[in-house]
């Protein structure tokens, strides 16, 4: 990601309305390092960006594509001026422009997965499919078919989402998400068959946000009473939540208990590839990692995983 598409990201979360308790603080902080994200633009440039994200802010959409249609003028290439020009032209329904912008921002950045999600809005908003608009994109690229598939498993289009993954050659991740999106689609085939009723479901009435999940999961952990409860209960916490760790961790260690150790190893390593500056929960998956090598008479992999624990 380039330092204007991080400045155009951050300010995109300011005028987010979830994030409106936190703008003022993080207003100063985007005045205090826009001389360091815009060195390397003209002083036309940055003008008109700047106006732009500040006509952005407070809804002026015209205005604010005016500014921006500026900057392609004297930026063609830049990625992040289609993706602003896309964004608005999304929300003022003009579907032909905003879908000819994303798609160039794409083109010119196909790994980011901002620029996916929102020519999928555009294409959505549309009522196309994504199929209508192959190819015009580097379709071959695995980053980018790998975006489009967490997108629309995200969204529930649980079909789109595996069409995507066809035929490509998937990472890990990737293949852990496709394996999702398939116990997905069963798991609806099935709420369509009369008197089918799946196993181990846990009600999830209560259990409506990251939080609950967490509280349910913490103390099945700490029971340590039933296991096949425990393994349902993350399993449908990662389906809802995909990028919560904690829930791939537990995941792995109700595997590995299990005595599915292989399995528990794939899970685990996938929470360590999700984990971001949480130090306890980092030493806690080296911990069943090396549980899981050891029983598979792998040492030198558990050794390994030991020795990163701190």
């Amino acid at each position: 990601m380039n330092k204007l598409t991080f400045l155009g990201f951050l300010f995109g979360v300011l005028v987010t309305p979830k994030f409106i308790h936190a703008q003022e603080n993080q207003e100063l902080e985007v005045e205090q390092s826009s001389e360091v994200f815009l060195e390397e633009y003209s002083d036309a440039f940055q003008e008109n960006f700047f106006e732009g994200l500040k006509q952005m802010g407070i809804r002026n959409y015209d205005r604010a594509i005016t500014y921006f249609l500026e900057c392609k003028r004297l930026q063609p290439q830049n990625t992040v001026v289609s993706f602003e020009l896309a964004k608005f032209h999304l929300y003022d329904k003009q579907l032909i422009l905003a879908q000819e912008y994303a798609l160039e921002a794409l083109n010119g950045e196909p790994e980011n997965y901002w620029y996916a999600e929102t020519l999928v809005d555009v294409v959505d908003a549309n009522k196309s499919a994504i199929e209508e608009v192959k190819g015009n994109l580097p379709w071959s690229n695995v980053a980018l078919r790998g975006n489009l598939a967490e997108i629309y498993y995200l969204n529930e289009d649980y079909l789109t989402a595996k069409a995507m993954l066809k035929g490509i050659k998937t990472s890990k991740k990737q293949e852990y998400l496709e394996r999702k999106i398939n116990d997905s689609i069963a798991h609806q085939q099935k709420k369509l068959v009369p008197g089918i009723k799946p196993n181990n479901v846990i009600a999830s009435k209560e259990l409506n946000n990251v939080e609950g999940y967490t509280a349910k999961i913490e103390s099945l952990l700490a029971s340590a009473s039933d296991n096949a409860k425990l393994l349902a209960t993350t399993e449908e916490a990662m389906e809802r939540f995909p990028s919560q760790p904690y829930f791939y961790y537990a995941n792995g260690t109700a595997l590995n208990k299990n005595l599915k150790h292989n399995d528990a190893i794939e899970i685990l390593e996938t929470a360590l590839d999700y984990l971001i500056d949480d130090r306890p929960l980092e030493n806690a998956i080296y911990k069943e990692l090396a549980n899981a090598f050891t029983a598979i008479n792998n040492t030198s992999k558990a050794n390994m995983y030991l020795s990163k624990i701190k």
